[in-house]
């Protein structure tokens, strides 16, 4: 479980291509700083498992770098095959019970991939639209949560262009343009998006109770 407030920016540093899965090896000297073998971290938003650690000197003492298997479902459903070596990605460690939950509750399975439509900058803000697919913008509400590479935003505003394409904005403030992967991601770029969970339960349990009703003869 994340929180969606990202930690650092990291680097990639290898990619690893094993048929139908790859090995990413990530450099982040925060993340890794109390991490072990089967730990969570988050890249760009997906939860991925801690296999190796490595140092500078490519040992494991006083690591600063991680590998991890993506495999094929989440390479299909993500944009982590986009990533490249040199690629900078936000990384989250996974949250602790004590933790504060400055963000909304991210599970770091991406639901689907959208893509940066445009960038409009303001005085101290700057207001980025992104594509969604149809089959998740109906969990996208206005003022509600959704992350976006694995940064916890605020929706601003939603709607539906001439194609018919629907789209969400979210305002970025200095310090997420500042400390995140999302201040340099230009119009197409394709990021991870994972809507609230909660919305999804909802709309799972309003679908049983209104079948259960039809069973039973109840009014709906």
């Amino acid at each position: 479980m994340f929180t969606g407030i990202v930690e650092e920016v990291g680097e990639v540093t290898a990619v690893t291509e094993m048929g139908d899965s790859s090995r990413f090896t990530v450099r982040g000297p925060l993340v890794t700083s109390d991490a072990g073998h089967g730990d969570s971290i988050a890249v760009n938003g997906v939860c991925l498992t801690v296999v190796d650690l490595l140092g500078a000197d490519g040992g494991g003492t006083l690591a600063d770098s991680f590998t991890a298997d993506v495999m094929h479902e989440s390479l299909s459903r993500s944009a982590l095959g986009d990533l490249r070596v040199g690629s900078p990605v936000n990384l989250e460690r996974a949250a602790t019970v004590s933790s504060r939950l400055g963000g909304h509750i991210v599970q770091g399975h991406v639901d689907t991939v959208g893509s940066v439509i445009s960038r409009t900058p303001h005085e101290h803000w700057e207001v980025v639209r992104v594509s969604v697919p149809a089959a998740s913008a109906r969990y996208v509400v206005e003022k509600g949560s959704i992350t976006v590479d694995g940064v916890s935003l605020t929706v601003s505003a939603l709607g539906v262009d001439e194609a018919g394409q629907d789209w969400f904005e979210v305002s970025l403030i200095p310090t997420t343009l500042a400390t995140t992967v999302l201040g340099g991601a230009a119009a197409g770029t394709r990021v991870n998006l994972e809507v609230d969970v909660l919305a999804k339960y909802v709309e799972r349990l309003l679908g049983a109770g209104a079948a259960a009703r039809g069973v039973q003869g109840l009014p709906s």
